[in-house]
């Protein structure tokens, strides 16, 4: 088989901020139809006005908009400036819109209109979609997101050099207007074939980004935190099926709580568990949080939001416990444990949680835009954790996610079996620390990670040739 994948680590500088007004999510699991003419009527018109009013960027346009467009109760869901930012922040993200389709839903979502557009920025696709008031015309519902890809070109394929071409295109297009500092990889089995560097690691000394600096990851580290813990069961130290009381003791958790969550809620966000990033955690000092045991605080009085094993439920606080569970059953330091059986057998030289407040070398500092000073920019450094951990927040390049997914692949961190595992869509396109997504060429595992200043992602690609959806 084949195997090809796309490793991306990015430092994004413009923040993809979306503001869903209201609304709930698409429906990722319907079947479409897009139709290209836009439509006479009131929704054409809406349509018109909403493109426009986006392409202006103007925050006086916005506000007429929204009086003149938005019913009444709508309005007041949100502060004016709340309206505005969320026009204001997807045109950031965009650089301007244009129209492709309107989107008819295969069974039909009744009272919403989802119109397809494709940004400038990125040449990707956008929806937004739009609920009418039957009584005005008015609009009660807006909502800004991500869109599939439309279905009049779906399924269309590239060649090797196509992709390579559009990409590069792309990534230097962007370094160019200042919305992309980082780096980019795409690999062929062990063969690299694009790879690129731009933007400033520190803008305070003008230190530029190489393919050798270790970027924050986010959330990324859930797949280390993941492989560990399936490298445990395969040793017979635990099992998937485990009520967690058996390791996470009640200086954590109350037993009332962990007796009823396995590992495999913890794996798969299904624990009912929420998030450490809480007011506790923003209102002290960074420097309170760097073992795993730090973190107890923060943790000790979560309650569980659903029955656990009852739906998805993105959960930090469950993959920090997983973080404990190691060093429970290992009697290891969680970090150490990573860098010995990760990190170590797929040779990520590059790769740890390493401390903010340690000069460590080559080490890429996020940035966020602000209004507030002259320099147009504020630093992530009193925001995020002094040191990552099971949940998130460690570093890495390019090359070292490149031979994370080799290791991956050559069975030589898991056997195939744990991978299955690992890539089950588990819960609502989840598997164990891994997303999971269909592409028109196979499955697609992986992990993204975000926060101010800061944007990363891996995607794998199990496909049986290079095109790619």
């Amino acid at each position: 088989m084949k195997y090809q994948r796309i490793v991306m680590l990015s430092w994004v500088l413009s923040l993809l901020l979306w503001f869903p007004i209201s609304g709930k999510a698409q429906d990722l699991k319907s079947n479409y139809v897009d139709h290209t003419e836009l439509p006479k009527g009131v929704i054409g018109e809406v349509v018109q006005k909403l493109i426009a009013v986006v392409n202006a960027n103007d925050s006086i346009k916005i506000k007429e908009f929204v009086l003149g467009s938005f019913n009444e109760e709508f309005q007041r869901m949100a502060p004016m400036k709340a309206h505005q930012n969320a026009f204001l922040n997807f045109y950031r993200q965009t650089g301007g819109i244009s129209f492709h389709s309107i989107r008819n839903y295969l069974p039909a979502i009744p009272n919403e209109t989802t119109i397809i557009l494709k940004d400038e920025n990125y040449g990707s696709w956008q929806g937004v979609t739009l609920m009418l008031d039957n009584a005005n015309n008015h609009i009660k519902g807006l909502r800004f997101s991500p869109a599939r890809t439309p279905s009049d070109i779906l399924g269309a394929k590239i060649t090797e050099a196509q992709l390579l071409e559009q990409t590069r295109k792309l990534v230097e297009n962007l370094c160019e207007k200042d919305l992309f500092s980082g780096t980019v990889l795409i690999a062929k089995n062990e063969q690299v074939l694009y790879e690129y560097a731009c933007g400033e690691a520190s803008k305070r000394f003008h230190a530029k980004n190489n393919l050798d600096t270790k970027f924050n990851l986010g959330s990324m580290n859930k797949m280390f935190t993941a492989t560990a813990i399936m490298q445990l069961v395969e040793r017979g130290k635990l099992n998937l099926t485990d009520p967690i009381d058996s390791y996470i003791d009640e200086s954590w958790l109350p037993q009332a709580l962990t007796k009823q969550i396995t590992v495999h809620h913890l794996l798969s966000h299904t624990s009912g568990l929420g998030s450490y990033f809480n007011d506790t955690y923003w209102n002290a000092s960074r420097a309170l949080y760097r073992s795993v045991e730090d973190f107890k605080p923060l943790v000790r009085g979560d309650t569980l939001s659903f029955t656990p094993g009852e739906r998805f439920g993105y959960s930090n606080t469950g993959m920090l416990l997983l973080g404990a569970i190691i060093e429970k059953v290992t009697a290891v330091d969680y970090f150490d444990y990573i860098r010995k059986n990760i990190y170590g057998p797929a040779k990520m030289l590059h790769t740890d949680s390493y401390e903010m407040n340690h000069p460590v070398e080559n080490l890429a500092i996020g940035y966020i835009p602000s209004d507030k000073n002259a320099y147009g920019w504020e630093n992530n450094l009193y925001m995020h954790v002094i040191k990552g951990g099971p949940a998130g927040g460690g570093f890495s390049t390019v090359d070292d996610l490149h031979r994370f997914a080799m290791a991956l692949k050559d069975e030589k961190l898991v056997s195939k079996n744990s991978l299955n595992l690992l890539w089950t869509n588990h819960s609502e396109g989840y598997g164990y620390g891994f997303s999971i997504r269909e592409g028109t060429t196979g499955k697609i595992v992986g992990h993204g990670g975000g926060f101010p200043g800061l944007n990363s992602n891996l995607d794998i690609f199990w496909t049986p040739d290079i095109l790619l959806p």
